[in-house]
């Protein structure tokens, strides 16, 4: 395509650039200009054995691929990285440990399986992710998800103590090696799930959790999360609920007279200890060579006090009890109430890895490297499937640990290791000490680390002056998930959020474009004053594209924003002609010197336009020719532009509906109006059309 620019200096100094190029048909560019390369189509046997094909290189690529440490480990350089990896590590394990302890209680397990899903997933995803800022393990909302579920299949009300009907107490633990039990088989399918979806490349299902669904659920997580804590922070003695929030808070309340007042004020100091050293933390993060870890120095600090005090024996605090020293061998998962976690093995996996992806490729834009959304499908898949042998329980990222590993210099995933082998120390040396642990300081650790949730409700006013509808989902995807629970919540947000799609296709913005003077922009008349619209043209654009769901909506929107219906204007055109039949078969007076006049217009029109028209067809010959041309006018508008540059795609069904509105203007005439447009001249045309016909 040939075309010659040059720039032109204005008085005010601007740059302008001035394109001139010739318009080109589709038949001359596919004929003349442009033809397809020639390529042999190969058979299914042959992409199938090119796909198999192996070479040293393709060998190196897919094991690279699956074991990403392989691309980064050799070329470490340990005089740059090591010490910023350990400093984070340890930083990273400290927070790690509490957090781990904390999060077992939400998952409805005992506080070991917590630090066992501290370490073996971490290890699992140094060698698999592509991630090297994320940290991985424990979260609340999936650990919350996990304990609803826990609950559900094992409640108290099935280990009744000493065979009574559950009135006199509850087989703890029995209760506790069932739910075990169950959140590993829920694991194992998490990890199946993922795993599977990683292989057949489909990491794209994430991008179907938009992120005002995402951050709407997982603040509604937070709220659940908030209130199932409330009965560890006053020692009330209350069975454990999932579904609805109100009937957990419900719960609470209703008991509230029972409120341990040495196990609220154990709480309540450490909630105020933790939130000032937070916000300490975040005040003075530029000076802080690291943040302080206020969770362990609470949980030493308050271990400490209870066995020093004897809260569980003396005031009846709850403690966390035994924990068992040294690492358990591997098992295999008991299956048989699998059938009844498919539903929510699914919700969770998917949550699980939005959560991973979304938190990884923050990191990776401000690092300046790439996640693989596959790849982080397969490596969670792999943390969970491997790790749940090992009595864990599902895990995915974590933005608060995330963000301590970061801030403080971690720059691979071998801070990561590094904090999983602090975990391990505790797990097979140490963790006994933590028995005496209260379960209210745990529960100030969780509550205290949801703040950082809570504040996305500061998405309301943002979405609202940017996208109402977004906002809606937000709002839809919050409400449903505290009302419903996290379970029956996800689907309502995720179903919601699927008809706002529908919605934006079915109602989508139709404007008229009108011309800004002295540019070459066109806008929509209605919201800018400068856009004026060009005299008997009309410039229609739909922002959405054109398929079945949507097409009879462009035509309606068509004929509103113009104002043209060629059926309605081509029943008028009918009606004219058969009015003018009537007057010619009647008396001939007035209409005859009429008949006469517009004769001599027809007679001028030959003589002009003998040659031109001769290229665009014979003249009318016969008196029903020369009153199509001589019909009064019936609108405005002789002109329909249809800019398509907002649709992406126009299935079958949207090409026949434009084409259909195309072939209504033809059979009104409006296209012989075009092509006589195009040759007569102004006088002449004001004078047979003073307006002209519609035509596209």
């Amino acid at each position: 395509m040939e075309h010659d620019v040059c720039t032109m200096e204005e008085p005010s100094s601007s740059l302008a650039y001035r394109l001139e190029r010739p318009v080109f048909s589709e038949d001359y560019i596919s004929s003349r200009l442009l033809h397809k390369k020639e390529r042999t189509p190969q058979t299914a046997r042959q992409r199938v054995a090119q796909h198999l094909r192996c070479s040293s290189e393709k060998a190196k690529s897919v094991l690279v691929g699956l074991l990403p440490i392989l691309s980064w480990l050799p070329s470490y350089p340990v005089r740059k990285y090591l010490f910023g990896d350990v400093v984070s590590g340890l930083s990273t394990g400290v927070m790690q440990l509490p957090q781990g302890l904390a999060y077992a209680m939400l998952a409805a397990v005992p506080p070991v399986n917590g630090l066992y899903s501290s370490f073996y997933p971490v290890v699992l995803y140094t060698l698999f992710g592509t991630s090297r800022h994320i940290s991985v393990g424990t979260f609340a909302v999936i650990s919350l998800m996990i304990g609803g579920v826990v609950v559900r299949e094992v409640p108290d009300s099935m280990f009744p103590l000493n065979g009574t009907n559950g009135t006199g107490g509850v087989d703890v633990d029995a209760r506790d090696v069932r739910r075990v039990q169950v959140a590993v088989v829920l694991t194992t399918l998490v990890g199946l799930i993922q795993l599977v979806l990683g292989i057949l490349r489909f990491g794209f299902v994430a991008i179907y959790l938009s992120e005002p669904l995402v951050r709407g659920f997982t603040t509604a997580a937070s709220v659940h999360v908030f209130a199932s804590q409330l009965k560890y922070l006053f020692g009330i003695k209350t069975g454990r609920f999932s579904g609805p929030l109100s009937v957990g808070v419900v719960a609470v309340f209703t008991n509230i007279t029972s409120t341990n007042i040495t196990t609220l004020i154990v709480g309540l100091v450490c909630i105020v200890f933790l939130y000032a050293v937070k916000v300490f933390n975040e005040r003075f993060k530029k000076k802080l060579p690291i943040p302080i870890p206020g969770e362990i120095i609470v949980v030493i600090i308050s271990t400490g006090v209870s066995y020093g005090v004897s809260l569980f024996e003396k005031y009846n605090v709850d403690i966390v009890g035994k924990i068992p020293t040294g690492l358990l061998p591997p098992s295999c998962p008991d299956f048989s109430v699998l059938p009844h976690l498919v539903t929510d093995a699914v919700a969770i996996a998917v949550v699980s890895f939005s959560m991973g992806i979304s938190l990884a490729k923050i990191f990776a834009l401000k690092y300046g490297y790439s996640v693989d959304g596959n790849q982080e499908l397969i490596a969670l898949g792999l943390c969970n499937f491997l790790s749940s042998f090992f009595h864990t329980f599902a895990i995915t990222s974590s933005m608060s640990r995330s963000l301590v590993q970061e801030s403080t210099g971690g720059k691979t995933q071998v801070a990561g290791f590094l904090a999983s082998l602090l975990v391990l120390l505790v797990i097979v040396a140490i963790g006994f000490l933590f028995q005496p642990l209260p379960q209210t300081v745990l529960a100030a650790v969780i509550m205290v680390n949801l703040l950082g949730m809570f504040k996305q409700v500061k998405d309301i006013p943002a979405l609202w002056k940017t996208s109402k509808i977004e906002l809606v989902v937000w709002l839809a995807s919050f409400m449903a998930s505290v009302l419903l629970g996290l379970d029956y919540g996800l689907l309502v947000a995720i179903g919601f959020s699927i008809l706002t799609v529908i919605y934006r296709t079915q109602r989508p913005k139709s404007v008229v474009l009108g011309h800004v003077s002295d540019t070459g922009l066109y806008c929509d008349i209605e919201e800018y004053e400068e856009a004026t619209e060009c005299s008997g043209i009309k410039i229609f654009q739909l922002n959405s594209s054109i398929y079945f769901a949507n097409s009879d909506l462009y035509v309606s929107a068509l004929k509103e924003k113009t104002g043209v219906d060629p059926t309605r204007l081509l029943a008028e055109r009918k009606l004219q002609q058969k009015r003018r039949r009537r007057q010619r078969e009647g008396k001939p007076s007035k209409e005859q010197s009429h008949a006469e006049k517009r004769a001599a217009v027809i007679r001028l029109v030959r003589t002009l336009m003998s040659e031109g028209m001769q290229k665009n067809g014979k003249l009318a010959e016969s008196q029903d020719e020369e009153e199509e041309l001589c019909v009064q006018p019936l609108c405005s508008v002789h002109s329909i532009i249809l800019d398509l540059t907002p649709v992406n795609f126009m299935d079958s069904v949207g090409a026949k509906a434009v084409k259909a509105v195309c072939k209504s203007t033809t059979s009104s005439s409006f296209s012989r109006c075009v092509s006589i447009q195009d040759h007569l001249k102004d006088t002449v045309f004001e004078l047979l059309w003073p307006s002209g016909y519609c035509s596209v």
